[in-house]
C-alpha cells in the first residue's frame, strides 16, 4: 500500500502547567521553554536548601537553580536520589513534574513485571488527557509531552481506511487506535522520517506541522486542556523538540512498543492481564 502522507504541520512546543505549591522545585526544559521534567524536593531538603533559597530566586531558570542549591548543598543532592515510582533514568538528573497519571502507571507496571514490553523502550499515550509518556528499556521515565490526536473519539480503526484517500475519510472514522503496536521507524509520502505505529490503518507518530491556519494545531498544543487536542486524520502529532530530543533518539534503532489506552472500554480487555484492572 502506499503510505498515507501525515498531516502537514509546523512545530510547537507547549507549556504545560506548573504544579501548584511546590516551595522548592527542579525542572527540565527544551530549547524553546516546553517543560519535559521536574519536581519537587522534600521538607528535610528544602530545610538544608533554606540559607541558598535567594540564590535559587535570582536564578534565569529552574535548572541554573538547581545546579546552584546542589553545589552548596549536599544533602539536597543526595534527596534528588532516584527514590520515586516510577524511578528516574539514570540519565536525568530530574523526576518528572507532572505525576505520571494512575492508569499510565498501573499499565507501565504491569508491561515491566510482565516483560511484554521485551526490554524495549515504551511509550504510553493516555487519550483522555492527550499526553504521551515515554519509558526507557527499563520502564523508567524520559519524559512526556501534550499530543494531537484523531479528531473522533474511538479506540478502532475502520477497515480499509489505511487504503482510503484522506478525503474520503468522514470525521466520525478519524480515531487514533488503542491497543499494543509496534512502533516502526519509516518515512512518509513526502519522505519525511516517522514512527508508524499501525501501518495497516495508516497511524503514524510524526511531528507536528500546521500548514492550515484554520485547524489551529499549535494553538491547541499550547492550550491547557486536552479536550481541544482532536484534530488529526488519527495519527498522533508529537511537538518536534519533544520528537526529536527525545522520541527519535530513544525509538530509532529500536523495536519500541506503543501502548494507547482506550478510551470507550476498560484498559483490561485491551491489556490482559492486568493486575488490579478494574472492570
Amino acid at each position: 500500500m502506499q503510505p498515507l502522507a501525515a498531516h502537514k504541520d509546523l512545530s510547537l512546543s507547549a507549556k504545560p502547567q506548573r504544579e501548584p505549591g511546590l516551595e522548592l522545585s527542579y525542572e527540565r526544559f527544551t530549547s524553546d521553554d516546553t517543560l519535559l521534567e521536574g519536581g519537587s524536593v522534600d521538607e528535610n531538603a528544602r530545610a538544608e536548601a533554606a540559607p541558598f533559597l535567594h540564590l535559587v530566586g535570582r536564578a534565569r531558570c529552574a535548572a541554573t537553580a538547581l545546579i546552584v542549591v546542589m553545589a552548596l548543598s549536599p544533602a539536597l543532592s543526595l534527596a534528588l536520589s532516584p527514590a520515586l515510582s516510577p524511578a528516574l533514568s539514570p540519565k536525568l538528573a530530574t523526576a518528572t513534574a507532572l505525576p505520571v497519571p494512575k492508569n499510565v502507571e498501573q499499565l507501565r507496571q504491569w508491561a515491566v513485571a510482565s516483560r511484554d514490553h521485551a526490554a524495549q523502550p515504551f511509550v504510553v499515550l493516555d487519550k483522555q488527557v492527550a499526553r504521551l509518556w515515554l519509558f526507557d528499556d527499563q520502564g523508567r521515565v524520559l519524559g512526556h509531552s501534550p499530543v494531537l490526536l484523531g479528531k473522533a473519539k474511538g479506540d478502532a480503526s475502520v477497515p480499509g481506511i489505511g487504503e482510503r484517500p484522506m478525503k474520503d475519510i468522514l470525521p466520525h472514522e478519524r480515531t487514533t487506535p488503542a491497543g499494543r503496536f509496534l512502533a516502526e521507524a519509516g518515512n512518509n509520502a513526502d519522505g519525511e522520517d516517522i514512527f508508524w505505529v499501525d501501518y495497516d490503518a495508516a497511524v503514524s507518530m510524526h511531528r507536528v506541522r500546521a500548514l492550515v491556519p484554520a485547524e489551529r494545531r499549535l494553538q491547541r498544543l499550547a492550550s491547557p486542556t486536552p479536550a481541544d487536542n482532536r484534530i488529526s486524520y488519527g495519527c498522533i502529532n508529537v511537538p518536534v523538540k519533544f520528537y526529536d530530543t527525545w522520541l527519535k533518539p530513544t525509538l530509532s534503532g529500536r523495536r519500541g512498543v506503543v501502548y494507547v489506552l482506550p478510551e470507550t472500554m476498560p484498559m483490561h480487555q485491551l491489556f490482559t492481564p492486568l493486575p488490579g484492572a478494574q472492570p
